[in-house]
């Protein structure tokens, strides 16, 4: 049978679907709009293999819609339009009912491909559902993601694979008629790298292998039926996070040297440009922040820069951000700052504006004490007034600590003068 198992036993209704129970379990955040059949545009943003292309079709046939499907690698404008011409000819205007247009691969889409399906979703003749294992928030237009809800899909664990796996063997006419023991299962989960499809395949490579129906799936069998130079650099598995976290984490310790050679790593293993540019453009600001503000100018122009031209060239655009990162003095404090205040407002809710903060646009709100006792800054010497922005509850709280470093050694001092002894730094 040349059909992969992993299309063999595609699941086809949720009670099948393994994993993703956020999602689609007891109290999952689509499980009530599949039953009821009200599904908005979705955007599916996961790793390959955790079931984006599966989960589109179990909602197509739970919500009993028409179903087209189109792969971003192959179709453009002129296939996306055909599409949405037979969905409206086949599907009422009503939302409930409107035919599903499953696009794989989303993000390969050019701004003029996605475009093409603005008009469609806004006016219902389609529900949208993409699948992306990119960031939706840099590889989606705007006007095209405000239409859609965007959920995220998690690699596999390995409770999931082992059920994928049992579920093979019991649901699966060829590996049904074989005894297969699973005595070991470290080196096929490993080598997945939580994508589900490529232990599937995986597995089922080994047993056809094998010139017995009695097989035993051993760590060394695996091992020894796997070409293990295929996974010295995957895009889509283990390796691909544990150097990109290798990377990342030689850049916030100071090391130029493993930076570049973790960043060749990636290089050579044919990683995306723009993943790499991208994780140094948040590390700018997270790792390094006020202590050099030059560092995320310099990885937002580096970002920018690889995107518009590619390999080989932008080797060398990477290797001068990288490096520049790494010999960069380092402060979280920024970082620190938002996490702090984000966990103070989930914890103290939505606290009243200071009315003498408050913009009072119309006489009404002035009358209102809107605005009122505010002090103008550049009214004062200095172009500073010793003011209470925060709401009376939080007063006086310190979200930001200045780092160490000389930069912010600066704005400390600088604060200080101001505040006095309101700053506990």
């Amino acid at each position: 049978m040349n059909e992969p198992l992993a299309e063999r036993i595609r699941p086809k209704t949720l009670e099948d679907y393994i994993s993703q129970q956020h999602l689609v379990g007891k109290e999952g955040a689509l499980t009530n709009q599949i039953k009821k059949g009200v599904i908005p545009s979705l955007i599916f943003w996961g790793p390959p293999g955790t079931g984006k292309t599966t989960l589109a079709n179990i909602i197509a046939t739970e919500s009993q819609r028409p179903f087209y499907t189109l792969s971003a690698i192959s179709s453009g404008v002129k296939d996306v339009r055909e599409v949405i011409e037979k969905a409206k000819q086949s599907g009422g205007l009503f939302t409930s009912k409107n035919p599903i247009l499953f696009i794989d691969e989303i993000h390969r889409f050019s701004k003029s491909q996605q475009d093409s399906l603005l008009g469609a979703v806004e006016k219902g003749w389609i529900t949208l559902i993409g699948a992306t294992t990119e960031n939706p928030s840099f590889e989606v237009i705007p006007a095209l993601l405000s239409r859609c809800q965007v959920y995220v899909l998690n690699p596999f664990g390995k409770e999931d694979l082992i059920a994928l796996l049992e579920r093979a063997m019991t649901t699966d006419s060829v590996l049904k008629s074989k005894k297969i023991v699973l005595k070991e299962t470290e080196a096929l989960l490993r080598l997945s790298g939580g994508d589900g499809r490529k232990l599937l395949n995986i597995f089922d490579l080994i047993v056809n292998s094998e010139a017995t129906d009695q097989i035993t799936i051993t760590n060394e069998l695996v091992l020894g039926k796997v070409q293990k130079n295929t996974v010295l650099y995957d895009k889509t598995g283990e390796q691909h996070y544990d150097i990109v976290s290798a990377f990342i984490k030689s850049i916030r310790g100071s090391d130029p040297n493993a930076a570049v050679y973790w960043l060749a790593r990636m290089i050579e293993g044919g990683e995306d440009v723009k993943f790499i540019a991208r994780r140094m453009l948040i590390l700018a600001s997270e790792d390094i922040g006020n202590a050099n503000p030059t560092a995320l100018v310099l990885a937002n122009t580096t970002f920018q820069a690889v995107t518009s031209i590619g390999y080989p060239e932008s080797r060398i655009i990477l290797s001068q951000c990288a490096t520049y990162l790494a010999s960069s003095p380092k402060s979280n404090a920024s970082y620190m700052a938002i996490k702090e205040a984000q966990q103070v407002v989930r914890t103290t809710g939505d606290l009243s504006v200071p009315m003498a903060i408050r913009n009072a646009p119309t006489k009404l709100m002035k009358d209102l004490g809107y605005g009122k006792d505010y002090a103008y800054a550049h009214d004062h010497e200095g172009n500073f007034v010793d003011f209470e922005f925060l709401p009376d509850e939080i007063s006086g709280t310190t979200f930001y600590k200045p780092g160490n470093n000389p930069r912010e050694k600066s704005m400390k001092d600088f604060l200080k003068s101001r505040w006095k002894d309101k700053y506990d730094f």
